[in-house]
């Protein structure tokens, strides 16, 4: 069986093609395909469309999370309940082209336990996107014993071995692409073009990708508090410098400086090192308070799946449900 997963949260607008194109690819496939939607607490109508696509598709089923709790959320869950020997992991919004699907499946069957998707190109995105994501890709790579694949998103293919070792993976705040890349992996990438957007809007605005890189960035390095540590030195060096040449210059040269301006500079210099230190700091302790109160990622109100109770509680890496 594959299970293709798609996280939706307020997609009404695109559902429809969706589903329609994904059902000429299924007609290509030659094995059982589970459409697996998990519904992030949508407000719109994209529950009642995909209960009703349901009723005329028996391969589709509907995982609906008790609220929103983010796309690392919902996707978390899918992997946690998907059934298939393999699974394709795609955004809703047709930005990743469900007719490359069965390509994926070909490597696959090759051998490849993961198949990834890179971007030749990005239709439909602005400049100041696509610089910003280059950007941002580079410096995790800088900065991160994992490396992630540059220009590559969410969309691949993940054999069973490669969903249950993201699934014994226990942590709460997730970053998922530097998961992917954690857990290795033999691994063949695939190249194509990224289509815009097929309707609707995009739900992640710079607040929200602001957030999300300082999440990898903070998951999967601790490079940036030994960079607080060289600012703190750097600092008090300098200051420790600049301090004994005024003493110098006052005692050798007889030459004294008005102190107010120099003062007010190296005041205002030391304490944006200091707030810049203790904000990062409190970005990695933080983690750690989340962390340690074992919240599940998620709750599961209902599943269409006939053998899943509902509601549930599942907590990734959890082997049992509470």
């Amino acid at each position: 069986m594959l299970s293709i997963l798609v996280p939706v949260h307020n997609e009404a607008d695109v559902l429809p093609t969706l589903l329609n194109r994904l059902a000429l690819v299924c007609r290509k496939l030659r094995a059982p395909v589970e459409l697996l939607f998990v519904d992030d607490g949508s407000r719109d109508n994209s529950v009642k469309l995909l209960l009703t696509a349901r009723h005329h598709n028996a391969d589709i089923r509907l995982i609906r999370l008790s609220r929103n709790f983010g796309k690392e959320a919902a996707v978390t869950a899918g992997l946690a309940h998907a059934r298939g020997d393999a699974v394709v992991l795609m955004d809703a919004d047709l930005q990743d082209p469900p007719e490359l699907i069965p390509d994926m499946v070909s490597e696959w069957q090759r051998g490849a336990d993961v198949v990834l998707m890179k971007r030749r190109s990005r239709a439909g995105e602005s400049w100041l996107k696509r610089t910003t994501a280059r950007l941002f890709y580079r410096l995790i790579n800088r900065i991160s014993d994992a490396p992630i694949p540059v220009d590559t998103g969410d969309f691949r293919l993940m054999s069973r071995r490669t969903v249950d070792a993201l699934n014994r993976l226990p942590e709460r705040n997730r970053y998922l692409k530097g998961m992917f890349a954690w857990v290795g992996m033999p691994t063949v990438t695939l190249e194509f073009d990224r289509d815009p957007r097929a309707a609707g809007n995009t739900k992640w605005n710079y607040l929200k990708l602001g957030h999300l890189a300082m999440e990898g960035i903070t998951s999967f390095s601790t490079r940036p508090l030994r960079l607080a540590l060289v600012l703190g030195f750097l600092a008090a060096g300098a200051g420790g410098l600049f301090g004994t040449w005024e003493v110098l210059k006052a005692l050798v040269f007889g030459v004294s400086t008005p102190g107010y301006a120099s003062m007010i500079a190296v005041v205002t210099f030391l304490s944006g090192v200091q707030l810049l230190c203790v904000g990062l700091l409190g970005e990695y302790v933080g983690r750690i308070y989340l962390e340690t109160k074992q919240r599940p990622n998620f709750i599961v109100s209902d599943d269409t799946a006939s053998h899943a109770p509902s509601p549930m509680l599942r907590v990734a890496g959890d082997d049992h449900h509470r």
